[in-house]
């Protein structure tokens, strides 16, 4: 069973939040949230967030469907951030110019379920 989990309009850089997913993606979700917990990146938390919520949505899916929930089984299959909107300001330079600030958003989307390592990866032929 997967369950996904999305935090939208983040003010994250999107390269910043992407360090940090790179990190956690493939891993158990308790080692997962261990590792942002300590992480000192101030994207960490974010993503955290985003994690603990995809778990929790995972607990309720599982109880909906009556099936036994084990946390220690699931995994974060996809971890990924995309750019959202960009708020743009400007700051005064010297001799009357102005200089573009780029205030960027991320979108970060975790999904997590249980691993199928027995499984095997690629396409149906």
């Amino acid at each position: 069973m997967e369950a996904k989990a999305q935090a939208r309009f983040v003010r994250v850089t999107p390269m910043k939040a992407r360090r940090i997913v790179d990190v956690v993606r493939g891993r158990r979700v308790g080692d997962a949230v261990t590792t942002l917990q300590f992480a000192p990146q101030s994207a960490a938390e974010p993503v955290r967030k985003v994690v603990e919520s995809a778990l929790a949505n995972a607990r309720v899916k599982a109880d909906q469907a009556g099936e036994a929930f084990v946390e220690s089984d699931l995994v974060v299959l996809e971890a990924y951030v995309d750019e959202g909107p960009t708020l743009k300001r400007f700051r005064p330079r010297a001799q009357g110019r102005a200089s573009r600030i780029n205030k960027r958003t991320s979108h970060i989307t975790v999904v997590v379920g249980e691993s199928n390592t027995g499984e095997k990866k690629g396409r149906a032929r």
